[in-house]
């Protein structure tokens, strides 16, 4: 049996594509095994699908001033010494990395002990942590074909980003079940990210009477920020999350808006669904969301607000803009060129020296 390292953490996106590879490396009878930080969101994810999970240290190398920053290193350090024991200890025959700050000491350990390492950039341009470990790797994919020219030429594979297959599974029948909404209106999913954004909860409640007029709504809000107030109003649910359910939620929605994280904006274009996208703004990152979404609005496959300017009023004028333009959009969707980022992957994975 083949055995194959995974690293990856800090936010769900450096994760997600990860486990969409987990069906077809356990097809090709891989030996699988995690390694990410001791208490990042990476941990429950991964044990969740009783993968073999280890923990390292890991630290942040910030762009910023921050104490931390003096102690950091010598914790990225530690996470070096000890995936480089873990790499003698599973003398993995490759190493597949989704980037975050966890994944550096993995990919450095991988070159010490002579194995190849694959890293994969879902965003527009590489990020600090993967701008690192670049050196390192074998090969280096990209989600965006504007990125191979950020990337070192003969390392650098426009494959796409890995989807989740059970993305395709929804049923619509069961979304409306579970969330009690009819088949008559159109829904709205609404996605802040894996915690939430303040911007996007308060100009949807801002604006609910208005859509409510013509939509249904599912809403994300993210943790602990469920508006008490608006629980049981018709037409309207809103969840901090949602795990198991999510593939159904997809197959009843008719418009979706979202933030313009890379992983996101990949599975809103595999799945076909009229959006508007609200990148994180540059203040708040370094960004990447903002490249990512105005690509995507460049091939006609979205809509872009800046949180800045986010209203109400902006965006319903938005939705029902979309929603008159949906089937041009499906259009322009379905001519996109999709890679089959899991198979040209998985070949790489298999034929990487």
């Amino acid at each position: 049996m083949k055995k194959i390292v995974m690293t990856g953490g800090g936010t769900a996106g450096h994760v997600t594509p990860n486990l969409a590879l987990v069906p077809l490396l356990k097809e090709n009878n891989y030996e699988i095994s995690y390694i990410g930080s001791y208490t990042g969101i990476e941990k429950s994810m991964v044990e969740e699908t009783n993968i073999t999970y280890y923990g390292i240290s890991s630290g942040k190398l910030r762009r910023y001033f921050d104490l931390k920053n003096f102690s950091d290193p010598f914790r990225v350090i530690k996470g070096f010494f000890e995936a480089n024991k873990l790499m003698k200890q599973l003398k993995p025959d490759v190493v597949f990395s989704k980037g975050g700050f966890v994944s550096v000491p993995v990919v450095m350990a991988a070159a010490k002990n002579h194995i190849p390492a694959i890293i994969h950039e879902s965003d527009m341009t590489p990020g600090l942590a993967n701008k690192l470990a670049i050196p390192f790797a074998s090969k280096v994919c990209c989600n965006f074909p504007e990125t191979m020219q950020y990337l070192p030429e003969g390392k650098a594979v426009h494959t796409g980003s890995p989807i989740r297959k059970e993305l395709f599974s929804g049923n619509k029948e069961a979304g409306l079940e579970f969330t009690g909404f009819n088949a008559d209106k159109p829904v709205i999913l609404i996605m802040g990210g894996s915690i939430g954004s303040r911007f996007i909860n308060n100009a949807v409640w801002a604006s609910l009477d208005t859509l409510l007029e013509d939509f249904q709504i599912v809403h994300l809000v993210g943790k602990g920020n469920i508006n008490n107030d608006l629980v049981g109003r018709a037409g309207y649910k809103q969840y901090e999350f949602i795990s198991e359910q999510l593939n159904d939620i997809f197959a009843m929605t008719d418009l979706m808006i979202s933030r313009a994280g890379a992983n996101s904006i990949s599975e809103i274009l595999a799945l076909k669904i009229p959006n508007i996208l609200i990148p994180l703004s540059a203040a708040a990152s370094r960004g990447d969301q903002i490249l990512n979404a105005a690509s995507y609005e460049k091939q006609g496959f979205s809509t872009v607000l800046q949180e800045e300017e986010l209203t109400g009023k902006l965006l319903v004028s938005s939705v029902n803009d979309v929603y008159a333009r949906r089937d041009e959009i499906r259009a322009r969707m379905a001519e996109s060129k999709l890679l089959d980022a899991n198979n040209v992957i998985m070949n790489l994975i298999e034929n990487i020296k």
